[in-house]
């Protein structure tokens, strides 16, 4: 059965109205953002864990549950990334049970917006387009541009103009037209929209968006998945838009729906944000319904750095109803966090990623999550990618001349008692 019978349509999220598949990205009536609805009778027989772990090790394995009308054309090797148990983090932090989701690896573009631009590029082939752009503040300006050349795509995308330089010209590489605009990313989205409404163009994050984010559940359905398909209690993860945590936890929902995880979710979720754009945790602390924009972001990690966040009401209100809670982070708490995942388990994570561990530290240190009890992180991004986040918290490595003497001087091995060699 293709997969177009298992879309019903998009529906709102705020009146619950039903619409057709389109390039349609908000409810007319009362302007309540669009999500992929699906028929959850007709997909479940049609699913089990043996067809999915039948496939390739990648996120199209779990496609019945994925809104194409047909087989994927964009981003085929997308996903599949590792679920690491770490150790030595777990050690570090006092906890017994600790898992990394590393996202940081993910193809081809080194963080999970590979996953959601493979799944709103291969949309937008389906409905005829052939531009695509985005707002973004970083890795989904990669992603974008790398995906989209590999489909032959043209391509238009627009950044705040402080952006990581290593970002900006990491997208610009790939061919596309890379527009910097003066102003805040919530600024360039709003450019975005006016874009989309005029020209019709497919914009991932707007017009494509309710696409887009489903590519996200994937994390979820991997996570249960190396679990032996089961869900853990705690998951931290980080929140910019706020999609990310919803789509993790409607992707274990699905799995217990179509009763291939044979438990109800209570995994609780965690957001993570830093203290320099901090709106959907500050909803959270606050115990307020909505957030408050924040106008000007000041912070290292601007991957986060979405002062009105499309998703931040639905990220609240989950993270309360599951139980979870939501933290913020200084930038040298980050800092910090990035050196240590670095150091105990050689993953080196962008700035999310390093906001995402310290605010599981705090969390941890808190009691708000127990450590005894088992915990994922959700890594989202490479290192690579924010290396001037560190540079400043390095020591200079030091200089010797080529002489075995001056290496013994420097390191002190010649003082060390040399064991004696075995014949």
């Amino acid at each position: 059965m293709p997969s177009n019978d298992f879309v019903l349509g998009l529906k709102c999220r705020v009146c619950g109205k039903l619409y057709p598949k389109a390039a349609s990205f908000f409810c007319p009536d009362d302007s309540g953002p669009l999500e992929v609805a699906y028929d959850y009778d007709r997909i479940k027989p049609n699913v089990s864990r043996a067809k999915f772990t039948s496939r390739p090790r990648n996120m199209w394995r779990y496609r019945e549950l994925l809104p194409l009308d047909g087989e994927p054309t964009v981003g085929p090797q997308v996903g599949g990334t590792p679920l690491i148990r770490a150790d030595r983090l777990a050690d570090a932090l006092g906890v017994e049970r600790l898992w990394i989701k590393n996202d940081a690896v993910n193809f081809p573009t080194l963080s999970f917006k590979d996953r959601v631009v493979s799944v709103a590029l291969s949309k937008a082939r389906e409905l005829g387009m052939r531009m695509v752009g985005c707002a973004s503040t970083g890795n989904l300006a990669n992603s974008v541009a790398a995906l989209a050349a590999s489909a032959g795509l043209e391509t238009v995308i627009l950044v705040p103009a402080d952006l990581e330089r290593v970002k900006i010209y990491g997208t610009a590489l790939y061919g596309a037209k890379v527009v910097k605009v003066s102003g805040t990313y919530d600024q360039v989205n709003r450019l975005c929209t006016q874009i989309v409404m005029k020209y019709g163009w497919g914009f991932v994050n707007v017009n494509l968006r309710p696409f887009y984010a489903e590519g996200s559940k994937t994390v979820g359905f991997e996570i249960a998945e190396d679990l032996g398909w089961r869900f853990p209690q705690h998951v931290v993860c980080p929140m910019a838009g706020g999609a990310l945590i919803g789509k993790i936890h409607k992707g274990f929902t699905e799995l217990s729906r179509l009763g291939l995880v044979d438990a109800p979710v209570t995994t609780k979720m965690y957001g993570a944000q830093a203290s320099g754009c901090n709106p959907i945790s500050d909803c959270v602390k606050s115990n307020r319904e909505r957030h408050k924009p924040i106008k000007t972001p000041n912070t290292i990690c601007k991957s986060l750095a979405i002062g009105d966040p499309a998703d931040g009401y639905f990220a609240a209100k989950l993270i309360r109803d599951s139980g979870g809670w939501a933290e913020d982070v200084t930038d040298a708490e980050i800092v910090e966090s990035m050196l240590l995942l670095a150091k105990t388990e050689g993953v080196f994570a962008e700035t999310a990623g390093g906001t995402t561990l310290a605010v599981t530290k705090k969390l941890i240190e808190s009691g708000r999550i127990p450590r005894n009890e088992e915990i994922v992180i959700c890594i989202t991004g490479n290192g690579l990618k924010t290396q001037d986040a560190v540079f400043d918290a390095l020591d200079e490595p030091a200089t010797i001349k080529p002489a075995l003497a001056d290496f013994e001087a420097l390191t002190g091995v010649a003082e060390a008692v040399a064991e004696p060699v075995l014949a």
